[in-house]
């Protein structure tokens, strides 16, 4: 391979991830628009998925609002009968969130184009495909991780 074609075919998957955030991050704001929520409000969900339990401060750290603002969100998102608050038994004055039990559900069918689309694309690969694609996300998960370590002031 010459080095222009390297140089070239860097700068082509540079501008796919850029497009790839880009694209992620409207289509984001788009369902958040869809299912009647801000995006923090989605952002906050994702996290509860992936996590399964939080406390009202780690969520404020993770979406970076205020006490209050996260008090407000978690009461939307309550309302909307999507998380539930909970006794932290380690603690008798604070509360834990957990998404509430049909979330999961009624979350999993907002996004059930999403999962076909990406099930269909991802299918196309072959393993050695799959093998790269997978070692590139995770690299550019830990590099945006070591990323915002480096910038933010409470990690």
């Amino acid at each position: 391979m010459t080095k222009s074609t390297k140089t070239d075919l860097k700068k082509r998957a540079l501008m796919a991830v850029r497009d790839y955030g880009v694209n992620l991050t409207l289509f984001r704001n788009a369902m958040s628009e869809w299912a009647g929520l801000n995006v923090t409000d989605m952002e906050c969900l994702r996290l509860l998925f992936q996590k399964g339990i939080a406390t009202p401060s780690e969520l404020s750290r993770f979406t970076g609002l205020t006490s209050g603002a996260t008090t407000a969100m978690l009461d939307r998102l309550e309302r909307a009968g999507l998380i539930e608050r909970r006794p932290n038994p380690n603690d008798r004055r604070g509360t834990l969130i957990a998404p509430a039990q049909s979330s999961s559900e009624k979350a999993a069918s907002w996004f059930g184009s999403a999962r076909k689309a990406q099930d269909e694309l991802i299918s196309s690969y072959s393993e050695n495909e799959l093998e790269i694609i997978a070692d590139a996300f995770e690299r550019f998960a830990k590099l945006w991780e070591d990323e915002r370590k480096k910038v933010q002031k409470d990690p």
